[in-house]
């Protein structure tokens, strides 16, 4: 996605480094992620195919995210094969996660 008009203000991420972070969650979602869905409406949950690294760096990856874009809440659930990443943003984010959810359903397997 080269539009990143729904990046809100609120995410400190330099503009120039926006492309490369969202190429980051692209690779990782067409790489490992297995089963997207929408428990609620300021919630995703995304389960991720899991091996050598995975969890780490699904870890290290929101922990960078959300040290730019505070609204963001991120939860690693390590597991044997899978590894869940559930994502949250409050209210006022809601349409964010909106643009994320069908960057993450178009990449299934």
């Amino acid at each position: 996605m080269s539009d990143l008009a729904w990046v809100p203000q609120s995410c400190t991420l330099p503009t120039e480094e926006r492309p490369l972070r969202v190429a980051e969650w692209d690779a990782l979602f067409s790489e490992r992620l297995t089963s997207p869905s929408r428990p609620e409406p300021l919630r995703l949950r995304l389960d991720l195919a899991g091996g050598p690294g995975v969890e780490e760096r699904v870890r290290d990856l929101a922990e960078r995210e959300s040290g730019y874009c505070s609204f963001f809440s991120f939860t690693v659930t390590p597991g044997e094969n899978l590894i869940g990443l559930d994502i949250a943003v409050d209210q006022d984010h809601e349409a964010v996660l909106q643009e994320l959810a069908p960057r993450t359903a178009g990449v299934q397997p």
